[in-house]
C-alpha cells in the first residue's frame, strides 16, 4: 500500500526566512496544478533536455556548493544538480508538482534536494545563502515587475560572487524587432498546421496577448538591462535559433 512521502528535513533552518506560498507573482489566477503531467512529458523532451544540459554546462556546479532552481517543475533541473552539488533548494508555485518532486526524492533516497512551495518573487532564503540559481522556463510567466522583484530576490539570496543562469522564452510581441516576428510567425505557422484546434488555439492566444493574461516573454536586450540595474555584472544573454535565450550573470564579490 503506497504511504505518504514523508515532510523532508531542511538543513540549516536558519536559511530560511519564510515561505510566501500563496503569493504568484504576476500569475496567481493559472491553475498549475493541472499542469503537472504535462510539465513531466515536456521534461522528456529532446528539446527541454538540451536546454537543461546547457544551462548546467554554463553554471559549472561544484560538489561545495548550495543551488536553488527556481520554478523547479517536476525537477528537470534540480535533479541532475542533486548529484552534483551539496544542497539544491527546488521551488514553484504548485503543491501538485513540488509534491510530485517529493515522491521522486523518496523514491531516489536522495537527501539533498528539498522541493518547496513558494514564488519566485518571494524567495524563501536568507540574504546571501546559495552559490547558484537556475530557472529554465519559468520567468516568462511573471509579468515586467515580477521579473524584476523576482532578480532582485536572486542577487539577495545569492553569495558575493554566485553565479545565476537561466533559460526562459526570449522574444517580444512588438512587430518591429525583426526576432519578434519571425518567432511569432514560426508559432502561427506551426499551431495553424493543426488544423481547427490549432486555429482555435491562434484564437485564444491572441486574446490572451491582446489583454495581458497570457505568457510575458521578454527580448534579450531587456533581460540585459535588467540583469545589470538588479545590480549583475557579467551579463550574458545569448538568443537561442528557436524562441528561447540563455541568460548568464553574477553577483559581484
Amino acid at each position: 500500500m503506497a504511504t505518504e512521502p514523508p515532510s523532508l528535513p531542511v538543513p540549516e533552518p536558519g536559511l530560511f526566512a519564510g515561505v510566501s506560498a500563496r503569493h504568484r507573482g504576476g500569475v496567481r489566477d493559472k491553475d498549475w496544478d493541472r499542469h503537472v503531467r504535462h510539465a513531466d512529458q515536456l521534461s522528456r523532451t529532446a528539446g527541454f533536455r538540451q536546454l537543461r544540459d546547457e544551462i548546467i554546462t554554463r553554471a559549472r556546479p561544484t560538489a561545495d556548493e548550495r543551488a536553488l532552481d527556481i520554478g523547479t517543475g517536476t525537477g528537470l533541473l534540480a535533479l541532475p544538480l542533486a548529484q552534483r552539488c551539496a544542497g539544491v533548494w527546488a521551488i514553484d508555485i504548485s503543491p501538485a508538482m513540488v509534491e510530485q518532486l517529493r515522491w521522486v526524492v523518496v523514491g531516489r533516497q536522495l537527501t539533498n534536494l528539498y522541493p518547496l512551495e513558494a514564488s519566485a518573487d518571494s524567495l524563501p532564503l536568507e540574504d546571501g545563502s546559495v552559490d547558484l540559481v537556475v530557472s529554465n522556463y519559468c520567468f516568462h510567466h511573471l509579468d515586467e515587475p515580477g521579473k524584476r522583484r523576482s532578480l532582485e530576490e536572486v542577487h539577495r539570496v545569492l553569495a558575493p560572487g554566485g553565479r545565476l543562469v537561466f533559460g526562459d522564452m526570449m522574444f517580444g510581441w512588438s512587430p518591429v524587432a525583426r526576432r519578434n516576428r519571425s518567432v511569432v510567425l514560426s508559432k502561427v505557422r506551426s499551431m495553424a498546421r493543426r488544423g481547427p484546434a490549432g486555429l482555435a488555439r491562434i484564437a485564444r492566444n491572441g486574446f490572451k496577448v491582446m489583454t495581458g493574461t497570457g505568457e510575458r516573454p521578454a527580448p534579450p536586450e531587456w533581460w540585459h538591462e535588467a540583469l545589470e540595474g538588479a545590480g549583475f555584472t557579467g551579463v550574458s544573454v545569448e538568443s537561442l535559433r528557436h524562441e528561447g535565450g540563455i541568460a548568464v550573470a553574477r553577483k559581484p564579490r
